[in-house]
């Protein structure tokens, strides 16, 4: 089932509110999209009405890996965060975060107290298909059903998508944003420097370009035309492909 979060205004607000038989506190200015969560109710006559209940902001001190929140007006997920109350100054959350449109990842020092918005996505299983030069295909693995995410909404995921990979394609209000890739995929090496006699492994790591042209770092050990195992959402090397 596809995300039920639905875009407000402050009119669509005040009525639902007022048919439930409820005083609206509407916050000063909505922009930002909220999630909502519907239930059956029953006017005094009767009739049928959703209820929908708005998850109000969350503070930075809340902040946890995974979520997705609205930073800047784009949608970006938490990688990573930390802690922090340097001397007496107030606690601050440094977070790390990457936004789901661009696939660019940054750092951003909140806060404690700092309020944010949570994004609720829903996230499908599909099958990567095909790419038309301007977006790309996926298929539903459940229903069948296809849709598709342009190249700019992807960004630098794109560069890792192959026909035939199962991932997670993300949702936000019925349409799709972005994906999750797989945490670890195999990748041939393409170009990189012979290893030099007497290397180690702990000598200093060497670029190679990868077959999707994508450029990691890797042991000088690691020689052109073997397969590694690398992390997509970091371009990182983890470790050499066990032979199939």
């Amino acid at each position: 089932m596809r995300s039920r979060g639905l875009p407000w205004d402050r009119g669509r607000l005040a009525r639902i509110k007022q048919r439930a038989g409820e005083t609206p506190a509407v916050p000063g200015n909505i922009l930002e999209p909220w999630n909502i969560t519907h239930g059956a109710g029953s006017l005094a006559d009767g009739s049928a009405v959703f209820r929908e209940r708005i998850h109000p902001f969350m503070q930075a001190n809340d902040i946890r890996r995974g979520i997705v929140i609205v930073f800047n007006g784009d949608l970006c997920k938490v990688m990573e965060f930390n802690h922090h109350t340097p001397g007496n100054l107030r606690a601050m959350v440094q977070a790390k975060l990457r936004n789901m449109r661009t696939g660019n990842q940054f750092e951003h020092r909140f806060r404690s107290q700092d309020e944010i918005t949570q994004a609720y996505i829903n996230q499908h299983e599909m099958e990567y298909l095909y790419s038309d030069g301007h977006a790309h295909h996926f298929m539903n693995t459940e229903n069948f059903e296809q849709v598709e995410i342009s190249e700019e909404d992807l960004g630098d995921s794109a560069s890792w998508l192959n026909p035939g990979v199962k991932l997670q394609v993300q949702f936000f209000e019925e349409k799709p944003i972005g994906i999750e890739l797989p945490k670890t995929l195999r990748v041939r090496i393409a170009e990189t420097e012979p290893q030099v006699k007497g290397a180690t492994a702990s000598a200093s790591y060497k670029p190679a370009k990868l077959e999707n042209g994508v450029t990691v770092l890797v042991p000088p050990f690691v020689n052109e035309g073997e397969e590694i195992i690398v992390d997509p959402s970091e371009n990182r090397y983890l470790e050499r492909a066990k032979k199939e």
